[in-house]
């Protein structure tokens, strides 16, 4: 990959150009509507019951997870610091998401006295501690798509592929920023360029996913994104744990049919791959072009450390029904950190009525 390829690298965002399932069974639209994207965060843990932080657990329609949150620290009389979310969601949406309001020895206003157009309290309770980023399952997702043009038989059975297989676990282009720029500011950062604290961890991050997706992309080439190879490192299915490499045995081959266990991929950092045989071979092939090479060395001076993701997602409790022949509702849960827009690509040309290209 030459340089003035490194947006073509942050292209490995768009999911389209990634399918495992085959050639595309339609085109639609997404969004045309907040009301067509439903998203409610999949708790990942109950209330104490006490504490100094009111849990709130909201709905938001056409707001995100910002605007949100000045809103009610502004109705609690709080510093925004004060406020804990677990993570983003969509403002072209309709989410559910929960909130706390850290309150030490104070009262809570009253609910009814948070005001504001496009959010609703549903739940409040107190808990021990600020809710943290990533403190969640994951997320359940009910999406409508409209103006659908293709062979309602040809996308049932493309369904039924991928409840039965799953999908390949890209980053969506969310992850990269709009145009996907933050690719080159990360390789601005990695030679000298300053910036923000909090902009500095999206460009790691960035950065970071670009190489998985190279990797990603490759087993997908190599139709192996969801199948074995020798010396591969396994993730356990609802976990970031890892074990192996170790002999592919019978006991492996059914474990990983039973989405019990998923082939895994680098998050790169500081270390030795853990990969061995055709699985490293396969890794260290991806990521050798020169772009690639800039990347990796300026994650390993940021001080990250290798870590593992799975290569396959599954679209939990897949359901689907047509509300008439151009309409399409979608229900399916997803694991936190993981992206509806990549089980959507692997239908077809699915375009973003909002304009929006992520939280």
């Amino acid at each position: 990959m030459s340089d003035s390829a490194a947006q073509d690298a942050a292209g490995n965002a768009s999911p389209a150009e990634k399918r495992a399932h085959g050639e595309p069974v339609l085109s639609a639209r997404m969004r045309v509507s907040p009301e067509d994207f439903f998203v409610e965060e999949l708790a990942g843990f109950e209330p104490s019951g006490s504490g100094e932080h009111l849990l709130l657990t909201v709905e938001k329609r056409g707001m995100n997870t910002a605007f949100a949150a000045r809103s009610i620290a502004q109705w609690a009389g709080v510093d925004e610091r004060a406020i804990g979310y677990a993570g983003l969601k969509d403002r072209h949406a309709v989410t559910r998401q929960r909130f706390s309001v850290h309150l030490p020895r104070k009262t809570a206003p009253a609910i009814t006295a948070l005001q504001v157009d496009g959010l609703q309290v549903l739940e409040q309770a107190w808990h021990a501690k600020k809710l943290p980023r990533g403190a969640l399952a994951g997320n359940r997702f009910v999406l409508v798509l409209r103006d659908v043009v293709g062979d309602p038989a040809a996308i049932d059975a493309r369904l039924q592929q991928i409840a039965a297989r799953g999908v390949p676990n890209f980053f969506g282009e969310q992850r990269f920023g709009r145009d996907g720029n933050n690719l080159g500011k990360a390789l601005a950062m990695f030679e000298g360029r300053r910036v923000r604290r909090d902009e500095r961890g999206m460009l790691l991050s960035a950065a970071r996913s670009v190489l998985f997706n190279q990797v990603l992309q490759a087993r997908v080439d190599a139709h192996c994104w969801d199948a074995p190879l020798t010396g591969e490192v396994w993730m356990l299915d609802g976990s970031r744990s890892v074990f192996g490499p170790e002999p592919i045995s019978a006991e492996i081959e059914q474990r990983l049919a039973a989405f019990d266990i998923h082939p895994s991929g680098p998050l790169w950092g500081r270390g030795e791959l853990r990969s061995q045989a055709d699985a490293l071979a396969l890794e260290q092939h991806a990521l050798a072009d020169p772009v690639s090479m800039r990347i990796r060395a300026g994650l390993e001076q940021a001080g990250l450390k290798q870590e593992r993701r799975s290569l396959r997602l599954r679209a939990d409790a897949l359901g689907w029904q047509w509300r008439d022949p151009a309409t399409l509702e979608l229900s399916f849960s997803l694991p936190a950190g993981t992206y509806a827009t990549v089980v959507l690509a692997e239908l077809g040309a699915v375009s973003d009525a909002s304009g929006q290209r992520g939280p």
